[in-house]
């Protein structure tokens, strides 16, 4: 993970979030990996698997993992993928 100069305690933060999140992203055939933390403190994160080709990636991006993250890291400003498919970006 490229964490820009971030605290190593903001990018185990943000594992930790995501390890909350990855069992159900497994059972779907997928996962989820993170890229970077950039300076204005979004996050760049890959969908791995089943979630990198599913029509269903921006909701799981809004209502998931974008609030899974900032609810355990609350200084986060916005989490993106970095391989949205297209057919999920409306």
């Amino acid at each position: 993970m490229s964490a820009e100069g971030h605290s190593e305690d903001l990018c185990e933060r943000i594992d930790r979030a995501l390890d909350e999140l990855r069992p159900f992203l497994k059972s779907d055939g997928g996962d989820i990996k993170v890229l970077a933390v950039r300076e204005d403190l979004t996050v760049e994160v890959e969908l791995q698997g089943a979630c990198a080709h599913c029509a269903q990636a921006a909701m799981t991006m809004r209502a998931g993992v974008e609030e899974a993250v900032r609810r355990v890291v609350p200084e986060v400003q916005r989490v993106v993928a970095v391989n949205m498919p297209a057919s999920a970006m409306g």
